[in-house]
């Protein structure tokens, strides 16, 4: 176990390629869905509604991860590794920022 073993709160936005809106969410419930594998939790998902912005992110999502350690297996399960093909075809930008919730 790593020395750092506080939770782990991400904020993730996605951005889909080019008319892959459906694949990036389809892609993501696969892979959110091992989340609770490792420990975790996904907090909130939400996807832009129709005209946003090209600008807007396409999904947002709020993980919450116990350490890091939990976050790197995660990353690192081959159910999600084996999939990183259609990752690759769905999501053209990702953006991940690490955040606390505000009281």
């Amino acid at each position: 176990m790593s020395a750092d073993t506080r939770p782990v709160m991400l904020c993730v936005l996605l951005w889909a390629a080019p008319g892959q809106a459906d694949l990036l969410t389809s892609y993501e419930s696969e892979v959110l869905a091992l989340v609770p594998r490792h420990g975790g939790r996904v907090v909130s998902r939400v996807r832009s509604l129709d005209g946003a912005s090209v600008d807007d992110p396409t999904e947002v999502q709020v993980i919450e991860m116990p350490d890091e350690d939990a976050l790197a297996a995660y990353m690192a399960d081959p159910e999600r590794t084996a999939r990183l093909d259609v990752r690759d075809r769905a999501i053209a930008r990702t953006q991940i920022l690490r955040v606390a919730p505000v009281a």
